[in-house]
């Protein structure tokens, strides 16, 4: 359950992603959403590849760090906190 959420949040990140071709004529990737996430690369496809492989990473660190994510795409993965019912 966990992967697929993973799964459908960087699909959901990836549709939003915004590409630019640089003056160098590489390209520049990034996610709004997502603040300081970029990547480039020599094609577009090059920017798309290593964007994806920057946002897994950014999403391990935010993790390990307890931070909150924001929700993309009306997808979202911040742990929601059980309520135990008390008598």
């Amino acid at each position: 359950m966990v992967s697929l959420m993973l799964t459908e949040y960087i699909q959901a990140a990836m549709r939003e992603a915004h590409y630019e071709m640089m003056e160098d004529k590489r390209f520049f990737a990034s996610i709004p959403a997502c603040e300081g996430l970029w990547a480039d690369g020599d094609s577009l496809e090059g920017a798309r590849e290593q964007l994806q492989e920057v946002l897994e990473d950014w999403i391990l660190i935010k993790a390990r760090h307890g931070d909150t994510f924001p929700v993309i795409g009306g997808v979202g993965i911040n742990p929601q906190r059980a309520y135990a019912e008390t008598d």
